[in-house]
């Protein structure tokens, strides 16, 4: 391989946007420049939210960037969905300290995707990713920390972590396929999904939006120009509002950000809002490319019976069946998404421990979680609420 130079960069804002997403190639829109950008200007990611950018960067001999890790300095594990707690108890116990650690990944976003970025078309693109994360696990090691942690990432990445002798965990998410079992075509319409169901809980769907109806309820779908100002700062407003009612919230975005990414990303801006009587009460914020839908963040000002189904599966699946999406993924946990329709789906994480200690027992519980994971998922596969299963 030619000679490449490793460098930190305190953000993506310090590179080109364009060179960004040329090794980016926006495999979805929480890699792009714009979304990580808008993070930085914001002033989400700090020492204060415990979220502090070391963007990796390699270039080649004539300062081209070719290769990246969006990698970020942390303080605490919030915000990451791969949950370490137990691993930052064990090393208490023993002794050793566990943050500052390191984490790759997009943050506040349980969306899988690459982690290490690679020039597709460069000539040594097979040798920059090993050379990457070689010299995250140095610059890990050199600044003391704990820990390297990759997090969400794609399963065709397995190989290349596997190969670096980094233990890579398995965990479980709901997506919805675009996918009708009873013709293994993209369903024609949302009665067409519901046909996928049994009876039992296909009356139950019904019934929910029905009640909906009655109360005066009824979504819309608001893109590109509709985003206005004050449009995002009620999306905000409902945000916070939620997040502050729940004792485990946590706002990890402000109005700023909410203002501005409808500019940076509008194109893949997706917001469902909820309205009563014709009056605005709720609401989602997603992201939508060409293919998937991503559910990011539920609000509402005051609660109403199944509105939060309506919001963040109903009326989402709805719009995907009529755009073709061939895949919804709503974010982390939740059993209702099951029932609604949402199959079980691994996620995966790979990860360096400095201490050998450490290292050999969190080696033992991924492979015992991977274990579990795996034949929990069969089971709900089997039992689930759609026909077939």
């Amino acid at each position: 391989m030619s000679s490449i130079r490793i460098e930190i960069r305190a953000g993506v804002s310090d590179l080109r946007a364009e060179a960004w997403d040329a090794i980016a190639r926006i495999t979805n829109p929480f890699l792009s420049y714009a979304f990580l950008s808008t993070l930085e200007r914001s002033g989400c990611l700090d020492e204060a939210s415990g979220w502090v950018p070391q963007i990796l960067c390699a270039f080649d001999k004539d300062d081209t960037l070719i290769g990246a890790i969006p990698l970020y300095l942390k303080f605490h594990s919030r915000g990451e969905f791969v949950f370490d707690w137990g691993w930052a108890e064990a090393a208490h116990r023993a002794g050793i300290p566990y943050y500052p650690k390191a984490v790759a990944a997009v943050p506040f976003s349980p969306v899988s995707g690459a982690r290490v970025l690679v020039a597709p078309d460069h000539p040594d693109a097979g040798a920059i990713a090993p050379a990457l994360v070689r010299a995250a696990i140095r610059l890990a090691d050199d600044a003391g920390l704990s820990s390297l942690h990759f997090n969400f990432i794609r399963p065709e990445d397995r190989g290349l972590f596997e190969e670096l002798d980094l233990p890579i965990r398995a965990g479980m998410q709901y997506h919805w396929k675009n996918r009708a079992p009873h013709s293994d075509a993209p369903f024609e319409d949302f009665d067409d999904f519901l046909k996928a169901f049994r009876s039992k809980r296909r009356a139950s769907i019904r019934r929910e939006r029905r009640e909906l109806r009655r109360e005066g309820v009824s979504a819309r779908i608001l893109q590109g120009d509709a985003l206005t100002e004050e449009v995002m700062r009620r999306m905000f407003r409902y945000y916070a509002n939620t997040v502050d009612a729940h004792v485990y919230g946590q706002r990890y975005l402000n109005e700023r950000f909410f203002i501005e990414i409808a500019q940076s990303l509008r194109e893949n801006i997706h917001l469902v809002m909820l309205e009563q009587d014709g009056a605005p009460f709720g609401g989602t914020f997603n992201l939508a490319d060409a293919t998937h839908l991503f559910g990011r963040y539920w609000g509402c000002e005051r609660e109403v019976r199944f509105a939060h189904f309506e919001a963040c599966i109903y009326a989402p699946i709805e719009w995907a069946v009529s755009r073709g999406i061939d895949v919804f993924e709503p974010g982390a946990g939740g059993e209702h998404k099951y029932e609604r329709g949402f199959t079980p789906s691994p996620t995966y994480s790979a990860h360096y421990i400095a201490d050998a200690r450490l290292r050999a027992a969190v080696r033992d519980f991924v492979d015992r979680e991977h274990q579990a994971v795996d034949a929990h998922i069969d089971e709900l596969r089997e039992m689930g609420p759609l026909k077939g299963t």
